[in-house]
């Protein structure tokens, strides 16, 4: 490899495969809740309001942190923030398996929601470092992949290793994980390809300024912008619904209404891994055809119906529709992240797109955090029965799910198309 004029090649993938590796431990932090719920509101002897704050609490703490994380991206490097970072998400998640109480439970939570908070900005930052503008799209779409396989991991395999293991010594198990991956990424990633010798991807154009723009100068510069706001009030609404579903509610749902166990609320739920898997690239793909306000339309649409359709069974749809209503469900509220954040970042000059990036991705986990308390007061509000929450309860939270889907469509109606028409078409 000739230093100083050698082009990234295949090394770009090592960087940016090792980041996508932790975002799977992004996603099982997620949504491990919805599988170990039960067991953790039986321990822990906790309304389901309580277990609501339990689960929302990692998103506070990861909603927060996303403009930090733009400026450490940018100043301290992808590489420090995110290896630094999980070893605060390992020390998050022993605690929670330690816990002997809510509270400690609560403060774990916390720890782990910040320790994974920083790797999906500073994954989309070393993505613009290592590949060329046209691939950006493609490669999130790979990233969100990924995150379906933490997914994955987070249903079925979790169910089956917390019966085995039982649910405390899983967390501190994944927390040892988490630890592991910390020191390979220290190990592996570099943040740009000038710190291996290795010639920039996208060359900045004659003329345009290299000087930085400050933080504060960026923060007003994004959230003073009109284009914006439809998308922060998509991602509220339509991912923040997904997390609280996925990542804590749907568990309950699938086991209280239609009995099944934990290893088969998983097997449903791992319908989220797949779609995100499958759906993510897919989804990528095809805004680079037929622009990016489309998919987002489409998907508002498929939520809407996807949510009458639980609305009109309150007794609980066959089994067997289960399946692919999660399947959709999750690739319309789930599998966008890729296609938000490539929108926030064309929408605004490139110097500042980490901070439009990390402003956006403030507010779907703060939808997750808000929707799973309000979906716990709920489920509570209906007749609460000594083995779980009435029809009632749940027919309820899919009115209100159904209700947030009405509003995102309505926001991505508002969206302005970023992809330029002589470029629609171009599938890459």
């Amino acid at each position: 490899m000739n230093q100083g004029q050698g082009r990234p090649g295949k090394y770009r993938y090592v960087v940016c495969g090792t980041i996508f590796l932790s975002y799977i431990l992004v996603y099982f932090h997620r949504l491990c809740p919805a599988v170990i719920a039960l067991d953790m509101q039986e321990a822990f002897q906790t309304s389901g309001t309580l277990m609501g704050v339990l689960g929302s609490a990692y998103f506070y703490p990861y909603a927060l942190m996303q403009l930090p994380v733009g400026l450490l991206a940018d100043s301290w490097g992808p590489r420090k923030t995110v290896a630094s970072f999980l070893v605060v998400a390992c020390i998050g998640s022993v605690l929670m398996g330690l816990s002997s109480g809510i509270a400690l439970a609560i403060l774990g939570r916390i720890l782990v929601g910040f320790g994974v908070s920083t790797i999906f900005v500073c994954n989309f930052k070393l993505l613009a470092e290592w590949f060329k503008t046209r691939e950006f799209a493609f490669m999130g779409g790979l990233f969100m992949a990924a995150g379906g396989i933490g997914v994955l991991s987070a249903s079925a395999p979790l169910a089956w290793v917390s019966n085995l293991m039982g649910w405390r010594m899983t967390l501190i198990a994944v927390g040892l994980i988490t630890l592991v991956m910390a020191l390979v990424v220290y190990a592996l990633v570099r943040d740009k390809p000038e710190d291996m010798g290795l010639r920039v991807q996208d060359p900045p154009e004659e003329g345009v300024s290299k000087e930085r723009i400050g933080l504060g100068q960026g923060i007003r510069q994004v959230l003073t912008s009109g284009r914006f706001w439809p998308l922060p009030v998509y991602t509220f609404c339509a991912i923040g619904t997904f997390f609280a579903l996925a990542g804590l509610w749907a568990g309950p749902y699938l086991m209280q209404v239609h009995g099944m166990s934990k290893t088969g609320a998983g097997n449903v739920l791992s319908m989220s891994a797949f779609s995100l898997i499958a759906g993510s690239p897919l989804l990528s793909f095809l805004s680079n055809g037929v622009g990016r306000k489309p998919i987002f339309i489409a998907c508002s649409i498929l939520l809407i119906v996807v949510f009458g359709i639980f609305v009109s069974f309150p007794h609980g749809v066959p089994v067997l529709a289960l399946y692919p209503l999660f399947f959709c469900f999750s690739l319309a509220g789930g599998a966008t992240g890729q296609i938000t954040a490539t929108v926030a970042k064309e929408l605004f000059p490139v110097k500042i797109a980490g901070t439009a990036v990390g402003a956006l991705n403030f507010f779907p986990f703060l939808g997750g955090a808000v929707f799973q308390v309000l979906i716990g007061a709920i489920v509570s509000r209906g007749d609460e029965l000594q083995t779980g929450y009435s029809l009632v309860g749940y027919r309820h939270m899919f009115l209100f799910c159904m209700a947030t889907s009405f509003v995102s469509l309505i926001a991505a109606c508002f969206l302005t198309e970023t992809l330029p028409k002589e470029h629609r078409g171009i599938l890459v």
